[in-house]
């Protein structure tokens, strides 16, 4: 069901309190990759150029929640989000607290103030209720641009907007949530074909829910990274020294035999004797030696991966191929960035390391859509609704 977003309300003298995702990485108190920052962007100027002014809230990292981290705040965010904005970006000392307060009731129209972490206080985990009353009474106007924590039921995602629209207030999405949506739940829901899964990663275990509903809407999937081993156990492969979740076999043996005209596994390994760049390697297909882990797909994988990525007519691509960090296993990842970014396609990068690789490798302007959320992306690919979406305005 289509949702108002910010562009159908008018912000005229209004204050909107604006959930936004500004989790950035950072070291030494510098921000290492501020797109987040810029990917909200849009919906904070839409509001600013309409009269309004806007009040951002936040997480950062994984708190105590015990009180401020020093480590955690959120200030290095806003003296880079006052540079992007070209204008003077307040920040609040606390999230909902006196400082908020008084630096909200100064706010002008046109201006921004950012509160600080959220998670500084164990209110926001619990969707407290005390806590996003709180948060609520400080804006006229509620707006979801932080798909990257939509799968969350904290209080700054559905407890605050169901507080507001408790009071007559406007609840809607940013431009950031409408543009993830759309390409994350309308597209997979009507792909034009052939449609392509390619996961990667870790953990079978992480990816059990998608696969089995991917393999309801898709022609084919793609398997790489760890999670292949486990299905190469399944069937019966040896895999040295490779990771694996000897719990998640049978699972797996399961979804190999459900989805037999589907599933692509790897057929050659890169290899090594270790987990370093300068390991003994050697690429070797189906069954890997004992003293050995395989570490990315070898390259007859790469060239058959890449034969059916061109061939796909949308591409949905969540997790790497390898130990993508760690060169020369970062070719299979490699690989497969650029044989979808060279696709006619609809092509979509779901968050997290595949995101981040795409990103390195400098091709996130030749796919179609790279998503701000990991979690969120998959449990979108698992099929999920989001409570912090379904409850904003309908339009």
């Amino acid at each position: 069901m289509a949702k108002k977003t910010i562009a159908d309300i008018d912000v005229t003298n209004r204050k909107v309190l604006m959930r936004v995702d500004f989790n950035v990485p950072l070291r030494d108190g510098m921000i290492t990759d501020d797109r987040r920052i810029r990917m909200a962007l849009e919906s904070i100027e839409s509001v600013l150029s309409g009269g309004g002014s806007v009040i951002l809230m936040s997480h950062l990292g994984r708190p105590k929640g015990t009180g401020p981290e020093p480590s955690l705040s959120l200030a290095p965010i806003a003296q880079r989000l006052s540079e992007l904005l070209n204008c003077p970006v307040a920040f609040a000392t606390d999230a909902a607290g006196d400082d908020a307060r008084a630096k909200v009731a100064a706010l002008p129209s046109g201006g921004v103030v950012l509160l600080e972490n959220l998670r500084f206080q164990k209110a926001e985990k619990k969707g407290d209720a005390d806590f996003a009353a709180a948060l609520a009474n400080l804006g006229d106007i509620y707006c979801n641009n932080a798909f990257g924590t939509c799968h969350r039921e904290h209080a700054s995602m559905v407890a605050v907007p169901r507080q507001m629209k408790a009071d007559g207030k406007p609840a809607v999405c940013g431009f950031l949530v409408q543009k993830e949506i759309r390409y994350l739940s309308e597209v997979i829901s009507s792909p034009e074909r052939p449609f392509l899964a390619i996961l990667g990663g870790a953990k079978v275990s992480d990816k059990i829910v998608v696969i089995d509903n991917l393999l309801e809407i898709c022609d084919a999937i793609l398997i790489g990274g760890a999670m292949a081993y486990t299905f190469a156990l399944a069937r019966g492969h040896a895999v040295g020294n490779s990771l694996v979740e000897p719990d998640f076999v049978d699972q797996a043996r399961g979804m190999l035999e459900r989805g037999s005209d589907k599933i692509m596994l790897p057929i050659d390994h890169h290899c090594g004797d270790r987990f370093a760049s300068d390991a003994t390697k050697q690429v070797v297909e189906n069954n890997i030696p004992n003293g050995f882990q395989g570490l990315d797909i070898g390259p007859k994988t790469q060239e058959i991966f890449a034969a059916r990525i061109r061939d796909a007519k949308t591409v949905v691509w969540n997790g790497p191929m390898g130990v993508f960090e760690l060169p020369p296993f970062d070719a299979g990842t490699r690989a497969v960035a650029e044989a979808v970014a060279a696709a006619d396609a609809t092509s979509i990068i779901g968050g997290g390391d595949s995101a981040a690789a795409i990103q390195e490798l400098g091709l996130a302007d030749q796919v179609s859509h790279v998503s701000t959320g990991g979690g969120a992306s998959l449990e979108m690919l698992e099929g999920k609704s989001f409570a912090s979406f379904e409850l904003l305005d309908d339009r």
